[in-house]
C-alpha cells in the first residue's frame, strides 16, 4: 500500500497507471485485478470499456499511452529484460527518465500483486472480468 501510495505522487496519471495495471492483469491471468482494475478504470478515472478493452490488449487510441502500454507489456512478458530500442520509442513518445522507471514500478506491483491473487485464489468481490 505505500508502495501505491508513493506511486500516487509521481508523474503519471492515474488513469495511465489503471491502464498498465489491465495490460499486466491481462498478461498474467489474473481475473481478481482483472475484475478490481475494470471497475477502478470505470468509476474512479473515468475510462469507457473500450478504453478498458484496448488497455487489456496493450493498446490505446492515443500514440503516448500507446507507447507506455506497450513498454508496459515488454517489461512484463520480457521480465525487465527490454531493448534499447523499446526505451527509445518510449522516449520518442515523450517520457522521461522519472516516467521510464515509475512505467516500471508500476509493472512490478501489478505483478506482485496479480501473483498473489493468483495464488490465493482469492475471492473476487466486483463485477468479474475473467482473463482471456
Amino acid at each position: 500500500m505505500s508502495l501505491n501510495g508513493a506511486l500516487n505522487k509521481g508523474k503519471l496519471d492515474a488513469a495511465l497507471r489503471e491502464r498498465i495495471a489491465l495490460t499486466v492483469a491481462e498478461f498474467n491471468g489474473c481475473s481478481y485485478c482483472l475484475s478490481a482494475h475494470t471497475y477502478l478504470g470505470l468509476n474512479v478515472v473515468k475510462m469507457t470499456e473500450a478504453e478498458i478493452a484496448a488497455a487489456r490488449d496493450h493498446h490505446s487510441s492515443d500514440a503516448k499511452t500507446a507507447a507506455a502500454l506497450h513498454f508496459a507489456f515488454r517489461v512484463a512478458s520480457e521480465r525487465g529484460r527490454v531493448s534499447d530500442a523499446d526505451l527509445a520509442t518510449l522516449r520518442h513518445a515523450g517520457f522521461d527518465e522519472a516516467e521510464v522507471v515509475e512505467i516500471v514500478v508500476v509493472v512490478a506491483l501489478n505483478v506482485l500483486t496479480n501473483y498473489i491473487n493468483n495464488v490465493a485464489q482469492t475471492d473476487i468481490d466486483f463485477p468479474v472480468v475473467s482473463a482471456k
